[in-house]
């Protein structure tokens, strides 16, 4: 079936569909999450997140609150989309070059390491070491928000700026996933560990042999997911680790699926019967036809297309319900006297926007990487500052550094709220205000 044509949908599927629904999705969650927290309804709205829910097995019961199944459960989902997002990238889209992938890179790099020396740098300023785990909280760049606020600025900004801060956002997510891996995990249990990664090399097997087929990755991600779940290694690592062993060929090239189509429906039409039903060998057709519009895309294209939805208007907006709502008055209070908070604040809203900028321009200057076209360098100090915008990443972080009955957890989930509100809006106005860049001149021969 064709897509219909955004001329044909009503004012709200346009909406929906537009870039900068997902932005705009999560702000209202995150509002709505706040509103709570400072309502006459807060216990219960904390008792909801909190009830517990356990999954049973035989004789093993696996018992968490509805916000951890949330967090370790389908934030999975959210990084097994962001691993797929990553291997794109790297084998076709705009990080498969060192030349297309330089600046981006290096801007992550920056974007990272600055936040994170600013966040260091206070807290042993502070002399607070109860408050060093946080150093990773405003390292990552929320993508679905800070894309969402470039989406707001239509045709204003160049496609090439999208495709920067995409490509950053991508690399800068890659990086936070090997933070989590190497620095916020727990106790290892081996034995878990060791099946976990049978399971990876049985998925990997798979795509080498040519299997195609969606289901068999979904069992492997299942399992993988409960195998992490035990090993004391992050279970959102198991979502990365599988996306890197989905297959990204398809069997089908697109001038072979068009001739074979042709053949099918050349065969449909012509034992075709006016007013009849479909017949049986008609139906063979159809079935053939499927088979090979199946085999005309690779299962990561498939996957990543289907998922995004469940994603964006799913997954990240119900984290924000569960993790944004904060109490106002006391986490204002907690936050103006916690290192961690001015840790992550002074990293999200200087450190990024520093680190980028700086980054940037020695990749452009060392390696004579281009900006991509269209883009100058206003427009890169305005997407420095959109990069600041923490938000899913950065509160996930803040969970798995503190946990939520830490004095510091409450305190640094106002700062990244606060510096994502900052940011958003300095990035915002920065963008609004650059002119666009004046047209290259055309080369004659």
């Amino acid at each position: 079936m064709l897509p219909t044509p955004p001329e044909q949908l009503s004012p709200l599927a346009r909406m929906v569909r537009s870039e900068a629904f997902p932005g705009v999705l999560l702000v209202a969650c995150a509002l709505l999450a706040i509103g709570i927290a400072n309502s006459p309804w807060v216990d219960a709205w904390n008792h909801l997140w909190h009830t517990d829910l356990a999954l049973t097995l035989g004789s093993r019961t696996l018992a968490k609150s509805l916000v951890h199944w949330i967090n370790d459960g389908l934030m999975v989902l959210f990084f097994f989309f962001v691993g797929l997002e990553i291997k794109h990238e790297v084998l076709d889209g705009h990080l498969q070059s060192f030349r297309q992938a330089a600046l981006p890179v290096a801007a992550a790099l920056g974007g990272m390491a600055a936040p994170a020396g600013i966040y260091a740098m206070t807290i042993l300023l502070h002399g607070a070491p109860e408050a060093s785990p946080g150093w990773g909280i405003p390292m990552a760049t929320d993508i679905a928000f800070a894309l969402g606020v470039l989406a707001l600025l239509g045709r204003r900004v160049p496609v090439g700026l999208k495709v920067f801060l995409a490509s950053l956002a991508i690399a800068d997510d890659l990086g936070a996933v090997l933070v989590i891996a190497l620095f916020y995990t727990d106790e290892i249990a081996w034995s878990y560990l060791a099946f976990g990664a049978a399971l990876l090399l049985m998925s990997v097997a798979s795509n080498r042999l040519g299997v195609r087929q969606t289901w068999p990755y979904v069992v492997y991600g299942l399992l993988l997911w409960a195998t992490f779940l035990q090993s004391g290694v992050h279970a959102t690592i198991a979502g990365v680790a599988l996306a890197m062993s989905i297959p990204a060929r398809r069997r089908l090239d697109e001038y072979e699926f068009a001739r074979r189509g042709h053949v099918l429906l050349d065969e449909f039409h012509r034992i075709s019967q006016p007013d009849s039903r479909t017949s049986p060998e008609q139906l063979v057709l159809v079935q053939q036809l499927q088979r090979h519009a199946q085999d005309v895309q690779a299962p990561l294209q498939r996957m990543t297309r289907g998922l995004h939805p469940l994603v964006a208007h799913c997954i990240v907006p119900l984290f924000a319900l569960a993790n944004a709502g904060v109490d106002v008055t006391t986490g204002l209070a907690a936050a103006a006297t916690s290192p961690a908070a001015h840790g992550v604040f002074l990293g999200l809203v200087l450190g990024k926007p520093l680190g980028i900028l700086l980054a940037t321009l020695l990749a452009a200057r060392l390696l004579r990487a281009p900006l991509p076209p269209g883009v100058t360098w206003h427009h890169v100090h305005g997407i420095a500052w959109l990069a600041g915008i923490g938000f899913t990443m950065a509160l996930f972080l803040n969970s798995l550094a503190f946990g939520a009955r830490a004095p510091e957890f409450e305190a640094a989930k106002v700062a990244v709220l606060a510096a994502s509100v900052l940011t958003g809006v300095v990035g915002f106005a920065l963008l609004l205000l650059t002119p666009s860049a004046p047209p290259r001149p055309e080369i004659r021969p």
